[in-house]
């Protein structure tokens, strides 16, 4: 199991654009897929306290449910580039 997990919707290009970013550092994660419907994604809304998705939370870094996609490439970059 990967300290990163990346909480994301197929098709969802903001998703994508973490998605390219964890494998453009050659990061090791898991990924778990959210409902399309936002009254269904509880683990997504327990992790963050939102329902939108990408989510990322990293485990070695104490990150748990962060949220949009350019926070999650700043930190990204920040912590491994």
């Amino acid at each position: 199991m990967a300290d990163i997990t990346l909480y994301e919707l197929p098709g969802c290009p903001y998703c994508a654009k973490v998605r390219s970013k964890l494998d453009e550092l050659d990061l090791e994660y898991d990924v778990t897929e959210v409902p399309r419907s936002h009254e269904d994604r509880t683990e997504v809304e327990r992790v963050s306290g939102q329902t939108g998705v990408p989510v990322i939370t990293d485990e070695a870094n104490g990150v748990e449910g962060m949220n949009e996609s350019d926070d999650i490439v700043e930190y990204l970059e920040e912590t491994y580039a």
